[in-house]
């Protein structure tokens, strides 16, 4: 595995580059913007996509928020798949509009310590006071962070929990903060707790208690690499990624023939 290293990138990089010979190693690359909680999901299938087309998939992974500020600026990207509707909408001008495509669906969750023997069902437990610490992503600005306002709100206990909140700058940091003991508990993704190591999934929110959760797509209108950049939504789409997308948690919304 090798890294791109630049000063557009975030410190988690990840580049997906297997050992293949030199004739696969001229199918080109392609830079994909992808939000934080599909890293393991992503990196299968740029392993898989590669292997299939010999073309090195890039995945710069972040928070949506500060991977759709770098589009914003210049940044190099060829694709961006963000895990809200809004952060796509802050960069509909740098996009191929008619690429745009809602990829997946997922669900909140609440993640627990391991081992903690407590009980938790619902909103309403993690206003208790033994939850001293919940770690949510910045609710100002990352997308699962701002879902999990959100459905504190509907639930009615923002108020009590919006003092314990822990913000953090991606999902990911916000499950870390329960693995190293830092939060008594996170709202998350599901998909990011099946993840997890030190954490455990306390219950999943019932979609009809928090507001609809889409990853969009697009191809960046800039692309260096375009042509590819389609390809790979293309595959993105098909049957083939489609089901790598339902092993992980994921649930497909644009899949096509492929």
């Amino acid at each position: 595995m090798s890294l791109v290293v630049g000063g557009w990138w975030p410190a988690v990089l990840v580049a997906v580059v297997l050992a293949m010979p030199a004739s696969a190693q001229r199918g080109g690359e392609v830079l994909v913007s992808a939000a934080s909680s599909l890293t393991e999901v992503m990196q299968r299938i740029a392993a898989a996509y590669q292997a299939r087309t010999g073309t090195r998939v890039v995945l710069n992974l972040g928070a949506s928020n500060t991977l759709a500020r770098q589009i914003a600026a210049g940044a190099p990207v060829d694709l961006f798949i963000s895990a809200d509707e809004t952060q796509m909408d802050a960069v509909r001008a740098d996009i191929v509009a008619a690429t745009r495509v809602d990829l997946l669906a997922n669900q909140l969750a609440v993640a627990v310590p391991a081992d903690r023997p407590r009980p938790v069902r619902s909103a309403r437990d993690l206003a208790d006071p033994a939850f001293k610490r919940i770690a949510l992503g910045d609710p100002a600005a990352v997308p699962a962070g701002v879902y999990a306002r959100q459905y504190l709100e509907r639930a009615g206990v923002w108020p009590l929990i919006q003092p314990k909140v822990i913000p953090a700058g991606s999902v990911r940091l916000a499950l870390a903060a329960v693995e190293n003991g830092a939060a008594d508990a996170a709202i998350v993704y599901r998909t990011d707790v099946a993840a997890a190591r030190g954490a455990r999934l306390a219950f999943v929110v019932p979609a009809d208690a928090a507001p609809r959760i889409v990853y969009p797509a697009a191809v960046i209108r800039s692309a260096p690499h375009a042509a590819a950049a389609t390809q790979l939504l293309a595959f993105l789409r098909g049957r083939e990624a489609a089901e790598m997308f339902r092993r992980a948690g994921f649930v497909p919304l644009s899949a096509i023939a492929d």
